[in-house]
């Protein structure tokens, strides 16, 4: 067995190898523990965090959409309809009427979303303050998710 000295003139790149090694462990234990983290999170998050988490909800491409919550080409931009079912109460419909005025609230259609025999198909639109008023929708716990409308 043959044992490998290393060569001093190339004493640098081995300073440099072992670096470039160091890092990358570093970089590798640094990952795993995000890893773990990501997984024991859903466990360990405080009650009151969770309000951040509606957002999945909201099935929307909110990246194509400028501020005024419109979407296209420069010259031909439009908002964006969206739709979502809630319960068939009178308290819960009021609500929704008071987070969205765009809201068209309508029984017996069950959109693509597929609204419930007991439920109501809720289509609005996007406009200046979407974000917020998608945020406050998503937060109801009675509204599972909100999609695109397509009008189909």
């Amino acid at each position: 067995m043959a044992i490998e000295l290393p060569d001093l003139e190339n004493h640098s790149d081995m300073s440099e190898q072992k670096r470039a090694t160091k890092a990358t462990v570093f970089f590798l234990s640094g990952m795993f523990v995000l890893c773990a983290f990501c997984i024991v999170l859903p466990l360990t998050v405080p009650a009151d965090l969770w309000r951040l988490y509606p957002w999945r909800k909201v099935e929307l491409d909110l990246t194509q959409m400028d501020e005024n919550g419109l979407r296209g080409p420069r010259y031909g931009k439009v908002s964006v309809s969206y739709e979502f079912c809630v319960p068939n109460i009178e308290n819960y419909k009021a609500e929704v009427k008071a987070i969205d005025r765009t809201v068209q609230i309508t029984s017996g259609y069950s959109g693509r979303i597929g609204a419930g025999k007991h439920e109501c198909l809720c289509v609005g639109y996007t406009r200046k303050d979407y974000r917020d008023v998608l945020m406050r929708l998503a937060e109801l716990s009675y509204i599972k998710r909100i999609i695109e409308c397509h009008f189909e």
